[in-house]
């Protein structure tokens, strides 16, 4: 299909006050009307508009309810167009809005480098932490009861993270540089970018505030993942349900292994000193804590050997630590209330990312 450029094809396009309005060929006869929109735009106007021509997309994967929290705020069905996990639907023009997360795909729709589409200025983007429909994505978390059998292992394990985590964000190019060492997913160029915006996450909070505390869990943010999770989450399973609309943050979370980690001398009698932690995707920078600690020595240092299992297709996080497979996880909060809902017994025992990295970017041109 042939892309749109603004650069390219200038004189197609025709300024209005909400939208840029653009003629594209699909290579046959037809001719269809390809809607941009203006800089100064609202963001109900662009819900209201993209929602209304159903090319709202999202992956479907756990961050959806956002979408869905942010379409209800404009009074739009909370349905969307599932989009694939690159950015040609986007880029073609059949997806208006499109999911993207800050640290990746919004990278890719903007930059040049390899596998960039190179839009540049042409896009913009709608901020759920602006919007007030964050929901809180990686953390870090095991079983209840692999917990409580082995407290010292998860206060070693959070201590050397956090660890990691600092030098990962003080040190955002060596730290890209570690992960794509380690068997990198993407080009360098775009781990360097990825560690800049993952930095951002980490350090900041849903309000825009500068955050200190590497790993804290904070309440509120944590009570809206929860609220929004039991609006939006759907479960078919009755029983499943009802424990999702019952859940409190005290069935998901525990904030004990933290701060007791973070108010040790970083010594650790380990029950485990094995471990293994599996993530929620292959090798990029939006795991760079956990593989600088690695490289750095910072698990060793806490009496820990840990081994990092990369995610990817059929591999399931939740699922992985639920049948003991790994030891610990990554994942989104929605995904580990979901799996609680359904019985699993998952307990987060720290919150990495602050803020949400989703929003939905769109074409200005």
């Amino acid at each position: 299909m042939m892309r749109f450029n603004s650069k390219k094809s200038a004189a197609l396009l025709m300024t209005a006050f909400l939208s840029v309005t653009a003629l594209w060929s699909n290579g046959s006869e037809e001719m269809e009307e390809i809607t941009y929109y203006g800089k100064d735009a609202s963001v109900e106007s662009i819900v209201v508009d993209a929602a209304t021509k159903g090319q709202v997309g999202n992956w479907g994967l756990g961050n959806e309810y956002e979408i869905q929290a942010l379409l209800t705020k404009y009074g739009q069905p909370t349905t969307y167009l599932s989009q694939a996990f690159d950015m040609d639907g986007f880029d073609d023009d059949s997806i208006l809005a499109a999911s993207a997360m800050t640290y990746n795909e919004l990278g890719l729709v903007k930059n040049d480098y390899a596998g960039g589409y190179a839009y540049g200025d042409d896009v913009s983007y709608i901020d759920m932490n602006d919007e007030g429909v964050a929901m809180l994505e990686d953390n870090l978390f095991c079983t209840a009861e692999f917990a409580a059998a082995n407290p010292n292992t998860v206060k070693a394990f959070i201590y050397a993270a956090v660890k990691g985590w600092e030098y990962a964000c003080a040190n955002p190019e060596e730290a890209a540089e570690i992960v794509f060492n380690y068997g990198s997913s993407v080009s360098p160029e775009h781990q360097a970018y990825m560690a800049s915006e993952v930095k951002k996450l980490v350090e900041t909070d849903t309000t825009g505030a500068t955050v200190t505390e590497y790993g804290k869990m904070v309440e509120t943010a944590m009570q809206q993942t929860l609220d929004l999770a039991k609006t939006y989450i759907k479960l078919e399973d009755s029983v499943a349900a009802d424990a999702l609309s019952k859940l409190t943050l005290d069935d998901i979370r525990s904030t004990m292994y933290w701060e007791e980690a973070m108010a040790s001398d970083g010594k650790f009698a380990v029950e485990k000193s094995d471990v293994s932690v599996q993530l929620k995707w292959l090798p990029q920078a939006q795991f760079m804590g956990y593989y600088v600690a690695l490289d750095k020595g910072y698990f060793e240092e806490a009496g820990l050997n840990v081994s990092i299992i990369p995610g990817g297709g059929d591999i399931g996080e939740t699922t992985a630590v639920f049948t003991g497979q790994v030891d610990f996880g990554v994942t989104w909060v929605s995904n580990l209330i979901a799996a609680n809902a359904g019985g699993m017994g998952l307990l987060e025992v720290a919150q990495f990312y602050q803020r949400s990295g989703l929003v939905l970017v769109y074409k200005t041109m």
